[in-house]
């Protein structure tokens, strides 16, 4: 979606917690992710890291405690901006967990809605 609108974009993923390092992600969120044409079988679960606060430009957390999580790991002197993925969204102001919910098609339907919210706050700010 950013690359189709001209952004050159690196976008990872990372947990707050470490509990799940180097896992792959949960099969049910893979299925129904693969459903809509995405494959998340190369990812491995990772931890942010202070270091993820200077490598990239915009680090995005699903919810408040994952927002008060990151706030715990980023240097004073970060680089990187720190907000909600859905700050400024229509409805929702976080992504629930699929894992608690078991709505991995909801899940997928509020992140895609939210990319698209990102990509035009992105676009507008150009």
């Amino acid at each position: 979606m950013a690359q189709d609108a001209g952004f050159a974009v690196a976008i990872d993923s990372a947990g707050t917690g470490g509990w799940h390092v180097g896992d792959a992600p949960y099969g049910p969120m893979q299925s129904a992710a693969g459903q809509r044409g995405y494959d998340l079988s190369d990812l491995r679960a990772r931890q942010l890291a202070p270091a993820d606060f200077y490598e990239f430009d915009l680090i995005l957390a699903m919810d408040r405690q994952n927002l008060r999580d990151a706030q715990a790991v980023m240097p004073t002197d970060a680089t990187a901006r720190l907000e909600m993925f859905l700050q400024g969204a229509q409805g929702t102001s976080e992504v629930p967990d699929p894992y608690y919910t078991r709505d991995f098609n909801g899940c997928l339907d509020i992140i895609e809605a939210g990319s698209k919210a990102l990509l035009a706050r992105l676009q507008g700010a150009q």
